[in-house]
């Protein structure tokens, strides 16, 4: 069972004071709009509908909330795309999310969604700057990796990795696809971990139960050859040396 199988939508913050006052850690997701923000969500939480996929920059402005375990939350942030906003919506939204990722005690760290084919945008630079001075982790997924083959998937975390290294001390990416589900066992233990949640190994049932069906060979004449007449085995009175002369 995936480890944020339960998750489900908690609430819509606009304000701050509205934050939930019971978490114990959360995890915020950001990335530019189109990015695959939503769709790494859903992946992770092996949920089709559970964050909305929209097309629309800007569309969401405020912070989105959706509850693991009691205490433990995923926060779905506004995209990049509120560049296109209006201003008043813009001001709301600076004001919203600057305070919260720079003082929100509960946040343990920052997934920031890139897509694969174009990363390393300004945007993507100024957040990955900014957000390393509160000492909390960074983890990039590449998304759409799919969309690339092994050497460019292999060249896109090299020249990714390199650039992270220049901005940031604590910062981590993998190559993530919410269609082929590349990466998502990975995140999920990654941020797992953050969270403090551990999975739950699939336990088979044991073996040798009283009652439980042996396999046993349909046609017992179907042996090979080999194991016919090798080491003695046969009918009675074959592969028998005759008696000595004499």
């Amino acid at each position: 069972m995936p480890l944020f199988q339960k998750a489900v939508f908690h609430t819509t913050v606009a304000n701050l004071p509205d934050l939930p006052a019971d978490a114990q850690r959360e995890i915020a997701f950001a990335g530019r709009s189109n990015a695959g923000k939503s769709s790494a969500i859903n992946s992770l939480a092996n949920h089709n509908r559970l964050a909305y996929v929209s097309k629309t920059p800007g569309r969401t402005q405020h912070l989105n909330y959706f509850v693991l375990d009691p205490g433990k939350y995923f926060v779905d942030l506004p995209g990049y795309g509120f560049a296109k906003a209006p201003e008043d919506i813009r001001a709301q939204w600076e004001g919203l999310l600057a305070p919260y990722l720079r003082f929100r005690l509960p946040l343990v760290g920052l997934v920031l969604i890139m897509d694969s084919r174009h990363p390393m945008t300004d945007l993507d630079r100024q957040m990955i700057a900014w957000f390393s001075q509160t000492g909390k982790p960074i983890h990039v997924l590449l998304s759409k990796a799919d969309k690339l083959n092994r050497l460019e998937q292999a060249q896109t975390l090299r020249d990714v990795q390199a650039e992270l290294e220049k901005i940031s001390d604590n910062a981590s990416l993998q190559l993530f696809s919410s269609l082929s589900k590349l990466g998502v066992a990975e995140a999920e233990t990654l941020l797992g971990d953050w969270l403090g949640m551990e999975s739950k190994p699939y336990s088979l049932p044991p073996v040798g139960l009283r009652g439980e069906k042996v396999a046993r060979p349909k046609n017992r004449k179907a042996m090979g050859w080999s194991a016919r007449t090798a080491g003695g085995v046969g009918k009675p009175g074959q592969n028998k040396k005759p008696p000595a002369k004499g």
